[in-house]
């Protein structure tokens, strides 16, 4: 038996047709372009940065030795241990009103240790 020739299909004019399609879909295609909106946007306010307290900033550092630098506003800068950070932070959060069964002076009343440090 003769061995029979797979029929082939012509690539080049398979490729003239994908061609011509593109061409066709590029140019009846319509592309929008946005506008936008037109508004006028309000004058931008030049406000100035809130001034911060130099009492109200906690500033904790690590060196390269994996110390702990602490500067606020009662000191110019130590070395903390990491254990003693916490009673640190508290003792700054606090703001001067008192720990414990301390009197505070911004408050009247019995304080009520449900509610916060300082109610």
């Amino acid at each position: 038996m003769a061995k029979r020739a797979a029929p082939e299909v012509n690539a080049g004019s398979m490729a003239d047709i994908a061609f011509l399609l593109l061409i066709f879909f590029l140019v009846t295609t319509t592309i929008e372009t946005d506008s936008g909106l037109n508004r006028k946007l309000p004058p931008m306010e030049e406000t100035e940065p809130p001034i911060i307290k130099q009492k109200n900033i906690f500033q904790l550092s690590v060196n390269k030795n994996d110390q702990l630098f602490l500067k606020s506003s009662g000191n110019d800068g130590e070395v903390v241990e990491l254990k003693n950070l916490r009673k640190l932070a508290v003792a700054f959060l606090d703001n001067g009103g008192g720990q414990g069964d301390e009197a505070c002076s911004f408050c009247q009343g019995k304080r009520d240790p449900r509610s916060s440090d300082n109610p």
